[in-house]
C-alpha cells in the first residue's frame, strides 16, 4: 500500500471517531485542551491496536484464501464504507449525553468506533501491508481528529460529524475499488 492510500485509510478510519468526538465535545462547557488530548489519546491508542488484532487474524488465514483476497478486501472495505455512509445519513442518535467523560465511557466508545479498523486489519494482512506503519498512521490520524473534534464539538456539533463520517465511508469504498481493479486487471 502506498503512502497516499495509507493516509486516506488513516483519515477514513478516524472519521467515525471524529464524529463521536464532535458529539462528545458538544456536551462539554468549553472543553479544555487537556480533556481533548485525553480523549484523543484514548481513541488513537484503541484505533491503532484494533487493526493489528485484525491483521494477526487475517495473516493466519491468508494462505488459505490468497486467490480471492482482493475480493475479500473489496467486500470488507465496501461493506464498512457503506455502513459508515448509512450511519451518517440516519436520523440523529437518541440518548442522554454525558456531562463529563469517564475513562470507561471513552474506552467503550473508542472500541465501538474502531471495530471497522479491526476488519480493515484483516484486509491489510491479505495485502501484505506494513501493519506497524499503517496502525501508527491510523492511531495518529485518530488522535489528531478526535482532539480537534472535542474542541470543535461545542461549536459545530453533530451535523459536520455526519458529513465527515460519510466522506470516510466513501474513502473506504474507493480504496476497496482500487484494490479490486488493480488485482483483477493489472495482476498486482
Amino acid at each position: 500500500m502506498n503512502l497516499f492510500a495509507t493516509i486516506v485509510l488513516a483519515f477514513s478510519m478516524s472519521a467515525d471517531a471524529f464524529a463521536a468526538a464532535l458529539g462528545k465535545g458538544s456536551t462539554l462547557d468549553r472543553p479544555r485542551l487537556g480533556e481533548a488530548l485525553r480523549v484523543g489519546l484514548v481513541f488513537g491508542a484503541v484505533e491503532a491496536i484494533t487493526p493489528v488484532i485484525g491483521w494477526a487474524g487475517g495473516l493466519a488465514a491468508s494462505t488459505y484464501i490468497a486467490a480471492i483476497d482482493h475480493w475479500i478486501a473489496f467486500a470488507l472495505l465496501a461493506g464498512i464504507g457503506g455502513k459508515t455512509i448509512l450511519d451518517a445519513i440516519r436520523l440523529p442518535r437518541e440518548g442522554a449525553k454525558p456531562a463529563r467523560h469517564s475513562l470507561g465511557l471513552l474506552l467503550i466508545t473508542a472500541v465501538g468506533t474502531s471495530l471497522d479498523a479491526m476488519a480493515v486489519g484483516v484486509t491489510l494482512a491479505f495485502l501484505a501491508a506494513n501493519i506497524m506503519v499503517t496502525a501508527f498512521a491510523i492511531g495518529s490520524a485518530t488522535f489528531v481528529m478526535t482532539t480537534i473534534g472535542i474542541i470543535l464539538g461545542r461549536v459545530i456539533g453533530e451535523k459536520l460529524g455526519r458529513i465527515a463520517e460519510a466522506l470516510g465511508g466513501a474513502g473506504l469504498i474507493l480504496i476497496g475499488t482500487r484494490i479490486l481493479i488493480e488485482h483483477t486487471f493489472f495482476g498486482s
